[in-house]
């Protein structure tokens, strides 16, 4: 009889599943770069807010007008050159072209039946470095979710973040109009945050991803609470996308796909963990409850601020260098 050393036999079989908890690991790998999808529709929704200005610029035709602020700027651009600086600090259009764009502007929208508005307004940029500085934002946050995401997920939470901060400040803000992508931009930040909350388990380096990102939710928030700056849409579409991302940017759980090819020990047995279903549940019903009680308050003309009487400090708190009352 062959010599056997104790523990051989179990020993063995770790030693077996370990290596299949190793191939597991490499075909998952595999499968997740076989599965990155190439972007195309973020660089749509650029182009897209790209062209949107550039017809603004064509409407606006500052050269065709008088300007008691000063001169258009970069006068050379002829029709397309920019209001003065002093009327229109980003380089842009008045606030007249662009509320007869598609501006979000609450009376319009409210009482003259113009909801239309709430998906226009998100196309549309208030001057060229308004423009810059989302369209940048979008490429580097947009790209990289819609290669692990796909289009479709990614499209579906940029339009309904920007729908849902055009809610939020159109029940909020008032007495002034209201453009750009900041709110479906915000609303992929959510959605970045809770698809790592949801799929916490597979991250390695989960702690240091989550206060990286964090840090930068914050800093984005935080320059909201300055003046003429619309965050009452930040806070709108964050909250969204934060939303949508535990419904849309689910994972299924570490050794799903790879099931059959593991001992049946180790063998998964639902594509998602239970906290999963839990958080999908939890996000779906908050989502869709918000969006009726928004829709609903203010189609009724219901003023926001007579329910929340400390929101108006989420999108300006005044300080010794600037009032929030313009």
């Amino acid at each position: 009889m062959e010599d056997v050393e104790p523990g051989t036999a179990a020993k063995r079989q770790a030693a077996g599943e370990a290596y299949y908890y190793q191939t597991a690991a490499a075909a998952m790998e595999e499968e997740e770069e076989e599965r990155t999808w190439a972007p195309w529709l973020v660089p749509v929704f650029v182009l897209a807010c790209v062209g949107v200005f550039v017809a603004e610029m064509y409407v606006n035709n500052c050269p065709a007008h008088s300007h008691p602020l000063g001169s258009c700027v970069a006068g050379f651009l002829h029709r397309f050159s920019f209001q003065p600086v002093r009327q229109n600090p980003l380089l842009g259009p008045s606030s007249s072209t662009l509320e007869k764009m598609g501006a979000l502007e609450w009376n319009r929208v409210v009482r003259r039946n113009q909801g239309w508005r709430l998906l226009s307004c998100i196309w549309l940029h208030a001057g060229l470095v308004h423009l810059i500085v989302n369209m940048l934002s979008l490429i580097f946050i947009g790209i990289r979710l819609e290669q692990q995401f796909g289009f479709v997920r990614i499209g579906a939470i940029y339009i309904l973040s920007g729908f849902g901060g055009a809610v939020l400040s159109a029940l909020l803000l008032r007495n002034s109009i209201s453009v750009g992508a900041s709110g479906a931009l915000f609303g992929l930040l959510g959605s970045m945050l809770s698809e790592l909350i949801t799929n916490w388990t597979i991250y390695s380096n989960r702690i240091a991803a989550l206060l990286t990102l964090m840090i930068v939710i914050i800093i984005n928030l935080a320059i909201g609470l300055f003046p003429s700056v619309d965050s009452f849409a930040h806070v709108g579409g964050f909250l969204s996308g934060f939303l949508l991302g535990f419904v849309l940017l689910i994972r299924p759980q570490f050794g799903w796909f790879e099931r059959d090819d593991l001992p049946p020990s180790a063998q998964v047995t639902s594509k998602y963990k239970a906290y999963q279903y839990v958080l999908l549940v939890f996000g779906l019903i908050l989502f869709v409850a918000g969006f009726v009680v928004g829709l609903v308050m203010l189609f009724r003309g219901v003023n926001g601020n007579d329910h929340c009487h400390w929101c108006h400090y989420l999108n300006c708190v005044p300080t010794s260098s600037w009032s929030c009352n313009n």
